[in-house]
């Protein structure tokens, strides 16, 4: 009475590895079945063009915030002067400036903060505790962004599929303890 199946399979979670930014490979850290650690480099990007990005972006930024700032003084500048002497359009026109000064600052800032997580996406790591498998990434290659180069067996998230007929399906129930033995012999996970 106690059901059994030789109809299983052994499963597990398949994690793509794909690069968020575009380069040449500078470095592969791993090999092809190699046991990896979530947080482990797998293959770096080269960052010069990301570092030089970030950089053009901070002067940009810094360009901005002088911009904003000389803007604002004027608008607050001709808020205090009175309307016999500036007409009240051209304080209109001072405070429209001042705040689309404020809008390419803060527009600015985000540019900045994009060229700052696109140089640290140069460096891909592993998501999971796995083992890398697909291996497709070499040094000196070009890795394209979103494209795989790479899988990870999640060695976390191993499970067993068993198929059983139906009239053994009422003898199971949820928390039932299972002895797997795999077909070569190989102890089970």
């Amino acid at each position: 009475y106690s059901p059994w199946t030789r109809d299983g399979r052994v499963q597990a979670d398949v994690v793509i590895i794909a690069p968020d930014v575009s380069g040449l490979v500078a470095k592969v850290a791993v090999q092809d079945n190699q046991l990896v650690k979530k947080g482990d480099l797998l293959f770096s990007i080269d960052a010069e063009r990301y570092r030089l990005a970030l950089a053009q972006a901070e002067a940009q930024l810094a360009a901005r915030a002088a911009e904003a700032e000389r803007l604002k003084g004027e608008a607050q500048h001709r808020a205090k002067v009175g309307t016999d002497v500036v007409s009240r359009e051209g304080h209109e026109q001072a405070d429209t400036a001042a705040d689309a000064a404020l809008a390419r600052l803060h527009e600015a800032e985000a540019a900045r903060d994009l060229a700052r997580l696109n140089l640290e996406r140069t460096d891909v790591r592993s998501p999971v505790d796995g083992h890398v498998t697909n291996l497709a990434v070499f040094a000196g290659g070009y890795a394209t962004a979103g494209a795989p180069r790479m899988a990870l067996i999640d060695v976390n998230s191993f499970w067993i599929c068993g198929y059983f007929e139906e009239t053994k399906l009422p003898y199971l129930h949820a928390g039932d303890k299972a002895d797997i033995e795999l077909l070569d012999g190989t102890p089970p996970l």
